[in-house]
């Protein structure tokens, strides 16, 4: 059975909610990704913050992002997979939420990232357009 952690990628870091965005956008930019799990000072998953949560809900709106915290960016409720479900699990949670990322938690801590290119190198072309379609669909 393939799982959640044989499909992540790891090395995902979080950024603490009390960091600023131009700070998110530096680590992104270190780290080459365009999305960052946010933490709360627990360290527990509080949301997850994305380029273009920086573009469109801070710069476009005339905010400053050196002012303006990844904790204020975030919206509704995370969601995360644990690193041992199935990857049916894992393309429901996603399918089921429309997201294109997801969090790899194991025991209370985040172990790795899921994205679309680590599906694309895991799944059948059939898996994936099927998965595809239910993400970008309008609801």
């Amino acid at each position: 059975m393939t799982t959640a952690g044989d499909i992540m990628h790891r090395g995902a870091q979080w950024i603490p909610a009390h960091e600023t965005l131009d700070r998110a956008a530096q680590l992104m930019r270190q780290l080459n990704v365009g999305a960052l799990p946010i933490s709360d000072e627990n360290e527990r998953l509080c949301g997850i913050l994305t380029d273009r949560d920086i573009v469109v809900g801070c710069v476009a709106m005339g905010h400053d992002p050196t002012k303006v915290t990844a904790g204020e960016m975030a919206k509704g409720t995370p969601r995360w997979i644990a690193s041992d479900a199935d990857i049916d699990s894992v393309l429901q949670e996603m399918q089921g939420h429309q997201i294109r990322r997801l969090p790899v938690i194991e025991d209370k801590r985040l172990v790795g990232m899921i994205s679309e290119a680590d599906l694309a190198q895991h799944l059948t072309e059939e898996q994936i357009a099927a998965w595809a379609g239910m993400v970008y669909a309008r609801a």
